[in-house]
C-alpha cells in the first residue's frame, strides 16, 4: 500500500497552537519532510519538538528547494523534491511535510502536492493557525468586522501600492527586505496610524509593535504587518 503525502500546519511558533490532528499525523508518519532554504524548515521542526512529540526513529527528509524567483530553478527544485517524496510513498511510507503557519497560505507544500498528486499518490492538507491570525490575537485586535473585507497581500511583490487602496483590512506578508519601502508607502497613503507589526510571533525573540512607526526597518523575514480597515474608536 502506497503512503500519503501530508501538508501539516504547525502554526506560527507557539507549540500550544499545534492542533491535535497535526500531532496525530506527525506521530503516525514515518517520514517528516522540511525544506532546507532559509530558516522556515528548521523552525517548523523545532516547533514540533517543543510540543514534546516523540520523533525518535523517524526519517527527517531535507528537501533542497531554492529560494529564488527564477521559474526554471524553482521548477527543477520542486520536481527533484517531489521525486524524493514519491520514492518514500511508493515504498509505503507516508510523508508529513511540516509548514509554518497554515499550509494553505503561501506554502511550498502546495507546489509539491500538485506534482505528487499528478504522479498518482494520495495527498491531504492539515489546517492550522495562520501567522496573521496569531499576530492579530497577540496585538489584541480584530482583523475584520461586519461587512469589512480582509486582504492578504504579498508585500515584496508588485501591486502592493494598488492593493493598499482596497477597502477593508490588510495583512501584509512576505515583507522581508521590502519593509522600509512598505513603511514609506503606508506613510504616503496615510495608513501608518492603522498599521502594526509582529515579528517572530510565538517564537523566541518575538517583538510586537502596535505602532508600525516604532518598528525597526531591519525586522526579519518572519514579520507580519496588519493594517486596520478603520480607525479605532476611543
Amino acid at each position: 500500500m502506497k503512503g500519503c503525502f501530508y501538508g501539516v500546519s504547525v502554526g506560527p511558533g507557539d507549540p500550544e497552537l499545534l492542533t491535535r490532528k497535526a500531532e496525530r499525523v506527525i506521530l503516525a508518519a514515518p517520514v517528516l519532510a522540511v525544506p532546507t532554504y532559509g530558516a522556515g524548515g528548521r523552525l517548523a521542526l523545532e516547533i514540533v519538538k517543543n510540543a514534546g512529540l516523540e520523533l525518535s526513529g523517524k526519517e527527517i527528509l531535507s528537501l533542497e528547494l531554492p529560494m529564488t524567483r527564477d521559474a526554471a530553478r524553482l521548477a527543477r527544485g520542486r520536481q527533484a523534491a517531489a521525486a524524493q517524496v514519491a520514492g518514500r510513498l511508493e515504498a509505503g511510507r507516508s510523508v508529513a511535510f511540516l509548514t509554518l503557519g497554515d499550509v494553505t497560505v503561501y506554502s511550498t507544500y502546495l507546489y509539491l502536492e500538485r506534482l505528487v498528486r499528478q504522479a498518482g499518490y494520495d495527498t491531504e492538507m492539515v489546517p492550522g493557525v495562520s501567522s496573521f491570525c496569531a499576530a492579530a490575537a497577540r496585538l489584541g485586535v480584530g482583523l475584520c468586522e461586519g461587512a469589512e473585507a480582509l486582504h492578504v497581500i504579498p508585500a515584496s511583490y508588485e501591486g502592493t501600492r494598488e492593493a493598499l487602496d482596497w477597502p477593508g483590512a490588510k495583512v501584509l506578508m512576505k515583507t522581508g527586505r521590502s519593509l522600509p519601502e512598505l513603511k514609506r508607502l503606508l506613510e504616503e497613503k496615510r495608513l501608518t496610524g492603522r498599521a502594526s507589526l509582529v515579528e517572530r510571533c510565538g517564537l523566541e525573540g518575538e517583538r510586537v509593535y502596535p505602532c508600525l512607526a516604532d518598528a525597526p526597518e531591519d525586522a526579519g523575514y518572519f514579520s507580519v504587518v496588519l493594517v486596520r480597515g478603520r480607525e479605532e474608536k476611543a
